[in-house]
């Protein structure tokens, strides 16, 4: 399998504007299918902003709503495959949310955050107790985290031990934690032998002071693309061959003994 030309959306768009954000995702769209990139993956909460407040019961959208049909238009108008976070509302709950649009338009994946971070995602959101969600794209298994979820090594193994060939994390990342994107992710990558995309928000919001440094992880242990603190769009390869050859090198997955974790749960 040729590799998966993966692009980094590193932006806090507009918040509160879904529609200003929804011209960024195009604009961005544009500039990843050019650079020969078959997936576009942006941000934790890209379409309404994260630091809304009370706009997220008014912003959340289901996951067939009309923003979503906006994203699948832009997919299929650049041939691209696409990620985003967004607030999901299914009946009186919020979910803080994440959809994969393949370059057709489909839907491919939805997944809820597991994990919710703080007073203000515990505030707004329910999370999500679906802990695996996969799609195939290009014949390689996306796997589907949210922002502190993939700081929890249960959830990366998991999703080793499910055959998660890149893992998508799209989040919102603060000061003062920037260690997680520049060493808990390329460790994560590393134990559990697949590629991640971690994707962040940049500069103030808020409360917030989003970090930046979104990263494509790969599974030897390297940084293959690193974007800085500032609002960025880097494209990186996920190579299947490389893959295999450092799962092939690394021993960890085989050489676990699941018998003596019962007394980690």
């Amino acid at each position: 399998m040729p590799p998966l030309r993966t692009a980094l959306l590193q932006s806090s768009g507009r918040p509160g504007s879904v529609a200003e954000n929804l011209k960024v995702l195009d604009e961005a769209a544009a500039r990843a299918a050019a650079a020969g990139a078959g997936l576009l993956i942006g941000p934790e909460m890209f379409l309404t902003g994260y630091a809304i407040g009370d706009l997220v019961p008014v912003l959340a959208e289901p996951a067939d709503g009309p923003a979503a049909r906006s994203v699948a238009e832009i997919a299929h108008r650049h041939g691209i495959a696409v990620m985003y976070g967004y607030p999901e509302r299914d009946g009186e709950k919020i979910f803080n949310s994440a959809q994969l649009i393949g370059p057709g338009g489909e839907s491919l994946a939805n997944y809820r955050k597991t994990h919710l971070f703080g007073c203000f995602e515990q505030q707004w959101f329910t999370p999500g107790e679906q802990p695996v969600v996969q799609a195939e794209l290009g014949g390689i298994r996306i796997g589907m985290l949210i922002c502190y979820d993939v700081e929890f090594p249960e959830n990366v193994r998991a999703h080793a031990l499910a055959g998660t060939d890149l893992l998508l994390v799209p989040t919102a990342q603060m000061h003062p934690f920037q260690f997680v994107a520049e060493s808990v992710v390329p460790v994560r990558a590393f134990e559990s032998q697949m590629y991640i995309a971690y994707v962040n928000r940049t500069g103030p919001e808020g409360e917030f002071e989003f970090v930046g440094l979104s990263c494509l992880a790969s599974p030897d242990g390297t940084t293959r693309v690193r974007a800085g603190r500032g609002e960025e769009l880097v494209v990186g390869e996920v190579d299947p061959a490389l893959l295999s050859a450092s799962r092939e090198a690394n021993p960890y997955l085989r050489d676990r003994r699941p018998g003596l974790y019962g007394s980690l749960i």
